[in-house]
């Protein structure tokens, strides 16, 4: 193809209906009018010779062919941007959104001290929050559909870049009149106290070893190390028994209000649940390994100014109180 004849317009014209899938939406993010995008969506059709996207009920889905060109042709834009320079960020002035991959637990921890730090920093600001537990996600931030990410990730490809937020090992959750609230907890007791445990994957959605591996990133998909606990149990007669196994964190209170099972939780979240009171948090009886977790991005967002700042806001968040293991 002669290059000559491709307008760098029409590539952002495929960028917006890329990612908002409505001819409406790619105007307004553009600052055209329907019928200049609907134009140059043709004259882009003609020269590459496909339809590139095709309108159904849910939008304008993309073809085989849009779908192939879409991540390098947004990473191929980013550049062009850094290379030029961008315009420094003025959070008292920018009405743009963040889009951020996180589960229900990082979400209640993190992600509503940060609404409250945008509402006074960055009021005209939107945060929207995808689950960073859906099987696509690295495809997403590939997509550039997902600007930062929140877990904790066994391998980070060479594309994506990482930093961590703190670091988090198991403890034990219970009510705070169970039978062994008084004490610390044996691993007799887990053998006589049934477990719940929070698992957003298995071996059915191809998990290994607690993670799920797609597109080279491995993301934690149990929350809680399933190794240190069958370590500790290595060679036993009986190990304990995991009675219910949750995919949203958020539903353990409700589980053990009137029971005497024990859930075992990331220790920010246990903390965070006994600081709202009628819960307490016990050690594991067993040495627990420690996770990272991190925030992770594209490469090529490295230098924008906007998730520069926001990464920055994240990094700095005073969360002591609910850190460690």
């Amino acid at each position: 193809m002669n290059l000559g004849r491709v307008d760098l317009n029409l590539l952002r014209v495929f960028d917006a209906i890329f990612e908002d899938r409505n001819l409406l939406l790619a105007g307004k993010r553009l600052n055209v009018t329907q019928s200049a995008v609907s134009h140059a969506l043709g004259r882009l059709r003609d020269l590459l010779g496909d339809d590139l996207f095709v309108r159904t009920t849910r939008g304008m889905e993309p073809t085989a062919r849009a779908l192939a060109m879409a991540a390098p042709l947004r990473s191929a834009l980013a550049q062009i941007r850094a290379a030029l320079g961008n315009e420094p960020f003025d959070p008292l002035a920018a009405t743009r959104e963040f889009v951020i991959a996180a589960n229900d637990y990082i979400t209640w921890l993190l992600l509503g001290p940060l609404s409250e730090r945008l509402s006074a920093l960055a009021p005209q600001v939107n945060l929207r929050i995808r689950p960073s537990t859906r099987l696509d996600l690295a495809e997403q931030i590939d997509l550039g559909r997902i600007d930062i990410a929140v877990g904790i990730f066994a391998d980070v490809p060479d594309r994506f870049h990482a930093t961590t937020l703190w670091e988090q090992g198991d403890v034990l959750l219970m009510r705070e009149h169970h039978p062994i609230a008084h004490r610390a907890v044996t691993r007799e007791d887990l053998r006589a106290y049934p477990l719940v445990t929070v698992s957003t994957g298995g071996q059915e959605e191809g998990a290994v070893g607690g993670f799920i591996m797609e597109r080279g990133l491995a993301r934690q998909s149990e929350m809680f190390s399933r190794q240190s606990l069958d370590e500790a149990f290595a060679g036993a007669a009986a190990g304990p028994r995991m009675r219910i196994s949750v995919a949203h964190s958020l539903a353990i209170p409700a589980l053990l209000r009137n029971s005497d099972m024990l859930a075992l939780v990331p220790g920010p979240l246990g903390r965070a649940f006994a600081q709202q009171g009628g819960w307490i948090t016990r050690d594991t009886p067993y040495v627990t390994r420690v996770a990272a977790v991190q925030l992770i991005w594209h490469g090529r967002n490295e230098h924008e100014p906007a998730l520069q700042w926001l990464r920055a806001q994240l990094a700095d968040m005073d969360l002591s109180e609910r850190q460690g293991p």
